[in-house]
């Protein structure tokens, strides 16, 4: 209720309240209003929600369950981003067969970025003291030396930027890793790591998991480097539940984080953001040559250097 004061006249206008009922008017402009406005978690309170917000709300629920469910049979290895409305457009555009190929590739850097810095999250630290520049003590965190990336061509290349961007001093080997035609099985072609590798923590990146084939032949050459499965963490963009469950059976130590684990993969992720290149030069040095695989011996109508 407010009061207001004309011509020595004393006049009460009474405002509706939260709970009262509202007249016809006041109830369409409330109607035309709520469905203009598409919220897609559901508010707390009094808020009316929108037929819309409920479907949301039924929605983001049974995705809840099956990703608690999915965690629940392969256990606290599989991380998952955090969902939120940024994610799932990000997501959305991705998947969009329409969507242009500049487009494509801003939306898929930042959700790169995204799961970059996650991963980052996953890395030892330790405590640290530093002087600021008004003379105070602040004691904060430093992140332990000896974390690498290591992308398997070629559409692991697309997330190299993304961790450059974070950590500009990182190093990063390279696995190449295409399916036999023959046998159809995962064959190595070539692998370029730092020499003490198996004294680091890896950031393995891939971001389409469908079969889950090639990070477990990628895995298994890390290992006869002398890496421990439990010091690498995969990057992932996006997720099959039959390719988390294979890398988890082959090596349950292995950390996957991803933003999304759903039947259905967009594979053509690789064909959009990969670098339109006639042929790829691979030049290995020679004490590493004893731990290499077989090169092919041509791509495309160049030779292939194999020093």
């Amino acid at each position: 209720m407010e009061t207001y004061f004309e011509s020595g006249i004393v006049t009460e206008i009474k405002m509706p309240c939260q709970n009262q009922q509202l007249n016809n008017n006041d109830r369409q402009e409330h109607a035309a209003m709520s469905s203009t406005k598409q919220v897609r978690f559901a508010s707390c309170g009094n808020s009316v929600l929108t037929e819309s917000n409920r479907d949301a709300e039924v929605a983001e629920t049974c995705e809840n369950v099956f990703n608690s469910e999915l965690q629940r049979q392969i256990g606290s290895q599989l991380k998952l981003l955090p969902l939120n409305d940024q994610i799932r457009e990000l997501q959305t555009i991705i998947r969009d067969k329409s969507t242009s190929r500049g487009d494509f590739v801003f939306c898929a850097d930042r959700l790169i970025r995204l799961v970059v810095e996650e991963g980052l999250n996953q890395l030892p630290y330790s405590e640290c003291t530093v002087t600021t520049p008004t003379g105070h003590k602040y004691d904060g965190v430093k992140f332990e030396k000896g974390n690498c990336g290591v992308s398997i061509m070629r559409s692991g290349e697309a997330m190299e930027q993304g961790l450059r961007d974070c950590c500009r001093s990182i190093r990063i080997g390279k696995i190449l890793i295409q399916s036999d035609e023959d046998t159809q099985k995962a064959k190595v072609y070539y692998a370029k790591f730092p020499p003490d590798i198996s004294r680091r923590k890896v950031l393995l990146m891939y971001p389409i998991l469908s079969t889950g084939n090639t990070v477990i032949e990628a895995v298994r050459v890390l290992t006869e480097h002398g890496l421990q499965p439990k010091h690498i963490i995969l990057l992932s963009l996006f997720s099959t539940p039959h390719g988390a469950k294979s890398i988890i059976q082959e090596f349950p130590e292995i950390t996957i984080l991803t933003t999304e684990v759903h039947p259905v993969a967009p594979t053509h992720f690789g064909q959009r953001v990969s670098l339109r290149m006639e042929c790829i030069i691979f030049v290995w040095e020679e004490e590493s040559s004893s731990h290499m695989p077989a090169w092919p011996k041509c791509c495309g109508d160049k030779q292939v250097t194999t020093s």
